[in-house]
């Protein structure tokens, strides 16, 4: 696969904060590459260093074949940037901040390729509206058009998602997909691991680092555990015992804990020693595959 991003020991920091410590990986074409982590992991930082809002302190990267600090101009048409906080103008239309985004990009004739995108979104109903007016959910398909105006061969996404209703969401993946289909390369961030495990691959990052960065199954594949869900009661008990007295980690959802073994016999007869022990009583169990919030939990806590 061509690489259409290549990233070399790139670094940036902000003071005494190194944001972004030295990361190198590759994005393929027409692949959705998914930048995961917490807030404060660099993911932001990383991005506008590729979009070109930022300059590295030292590293290179190339997009398109072209190189990020030299060819910057030669860039900015091929790429399209959705920020954290997009500036659409709220006392304009859906078509006038439509319009509006053409005519930065020097789009001619742009009416047939708005008609398209608005469409594509799911927006015609609304193209009188006044972009104050629309939801969160909408507000971001308005974006993502504007975004996709020039016809962009890289999408950069910075956590487009966030603060968007669950509908939304959903429709917003949707559009993603058909992206792919039309051959644009999706670079995205995302704090959301369920979101993460829809990329073709991942890349973990944490402090400014990169910790694994594969497909989400050899991401996943990559760790020597098992997960053992127990139903319990009392779970906030059972939590407390398990976090305090062992090694492994544990998770609490509802009234399940996720807990990560390495020796299923071994440490499975830990834990019903430790119930026993502190009167918890087991009312279901079941092993289940590893999730990346799994994964990134155990590679954060080592």
């Amino acid at each position: 696969m061509e690489a259409v991003i290549k990233i070399n020991d790139l670094k940036k920091s902000y003071g005494s904060v190194l944001a972004v410590d030295g990361v190198n990986y590759h994005v393929n074409h027409g692949e959705m590459f998914g930048l995961v982590g917490p807030d404060g992991a660099g993911k932001t930082t990383t991005i506008r260093m590729l979009v070109g809002l930022l300059v590295p302190d030292s590293g290179s990267a190339e997009i398109l074949g072209f190189d990020l600090l030299s060819q910057k101009n030669l860039i900015k048409n091929e790429i399209g940037y959705l920020s954290q906080k997009f500036s659409l103008y709220g006392d304009l239309t859906i078509d006038e901040n439509v319009e509006f985004f053409a005519d930065i990009h020097g789009v001619k004739h742009f009416e047939e390729r708005r008609d398209e995108l608005l469409e594509f979104t799911r927006l015609t109903p609304f193209r009188d509206r006044l972009a104050d007016k629309l939801s969160g959910g909408m507000k971001q398909k308005l974006a993502l058009a504007c975004t996709l105006i020039h016809k962009p061969k890289i999408i950069f996404l910075d956590e487009p998602t966030t603060g968007v209703d669950p509908v939304s969401r959903r429709d917003f993946w949707k559009i993603l997909s058909n992206l792919l289909k039309e051959g644009i390369t999706i670079f995205m961030s995302t704090p959301y691991l369920d979101e993460a495990e829809r990329c073709n691959r991942v890349a973990l990052m944490d402090k400014g680092k990169i910790i694994s960065c594969d497909t989400p199954k050899n991401v996943k594949d990559s760790l020597n555990i098992q997960i053992i869900e127990l139903v319990c009661t009392p779970v906030r008990t059972a939590y407390t015992v398990i976090k305090s007295k062992t090694d492994f980690e544990v998770q609490m959802y509802g009234d399940r804990l996720n807990i990560a073994v390495s020796e299923y016999d071994q440490d499975y007869a830990l834990i019903k020693k430790l119930f026993v022990e502190n009167s918890i009583v087991e009312i279901d169990k079941r092993i289940i595959t590893p999730s990346l919030e799994n994964v990134f939990i155990h590679y954060m806590s080592k």
